[in-house]
């Protein structure tokens, strides 16, 4: 059992559902994104989705792409990202999720990329816009399997049977269903139907369901949280990380907003 599966087995055996941060590697620098890592598992944390700074992150808000920005203005690299893994994934004691585009990764060299992510500590990988039957073609899910590297795929509310099918047979660690169409970011309250198509959806899977995209607040987080296996908030994380650079409460600020949104998935 993969350590991401570990994480939601023994949410399971607690009867609450896993809480995700997410946080861009980079913003503001990569010594910055240890330290709050660090602090997100501290407050409760149970995976980290650590994002790879993109040039044109098309499914992300305008939050997460000002940070990516940022990263990558400072000199933030894969290389740069995966040695800091390395450095800190022991001492975290959660699993660390790699969120990126697949170009890096193609850049890079699947065979290569694989063999340096597994190495560093990497558990697993969202490739956001590698859908799941390009995946095979691109021989994506045998270099992951072969450097025994979880593969997270995408759902969203136009998913179609077949869709479904396909990241249900791919799909190692959890299936990652989008709340909503279009980007990340704030989206005020939550879709009417959101918990009752997670709890279908669900019934479909084998593996845990996590939802992300537009979730913000302890309340939001904890209604999801009826319905589904994992809860991940990243934008609202993000701005955070993003208005309190520079302050001496940074760390403190992200440790108590990650406790407030984790101790609403465990009541």
């Amino acid at each position: 059992m993969s350590a991401i599966s570990e994480v939601f087995e023994r949410c399971r055996r607690e009867k609450r559902a896993a809480f995700i941060p997410f946080l861009t590697a980079g913003d503001p620098d990569l010594e910055t994104t240890a330290a709050l890592m660090q602090a997100m598992a501290d407050g409760g944390a149970d995976l980290i989705e650590l994002g790879v700074p993109f040039s044109d992150p098309i499914a992300d808000g305008p939050v997460i792409q000002r940070a990516s920005t940022r990263a990558l203005a400072g000199g933030t690299t894969l290389s740069g990202i995966l040695r800091l893994v390395a450095r800190h994934r022991d001492r975290l004691g959660v699993p660390i999720l790699l969120f990126s585009y697949f170009n890096p990764i193609h850049n890079r060299g699947l065979e290569s990329f694989a063999e340096q992510a597994a190495a560093s500590g990497v558990d697993g990988l969202l490739c956001v816009d590698l859908p799941p039957d390009e995946s095979a073609h691109q021989e994506y899910i045998p270099v992951m399997r072969r450097y025994g590297l979880d593969t997270v795929f995408l759902l969203a509310p136009t998913s179609t049977k077949d869709r479904i099918r396909r990241v249900a047979e791919y799909s190692t660690g959890f299936v990652y269903y989008v709340s909503r169409t279009g980007i990340t970011g704030d989206q005020g309250a939550l879709p009417d139907e959101l918990v009752k198509e997670v709890r279908r959806l669900r019934r479909k899977l084998t593996q845990p369901l996590a939802v992300g995209f537009g979730i913000n607040t302890p309340e939001q987080a904890a209604s999801i949280a009826r319905a589904a296996d994992g809860v991940v908030v990243g934008s609202a994380l993000v701005k955070l990380i993003e208005e309190k650079t520079g302050d001496d409460d940074l760390l403190s600020a992200v440790k108590q907003r990650v406790k407030e949104l984790a101790e609403g998935l465990r009541r």
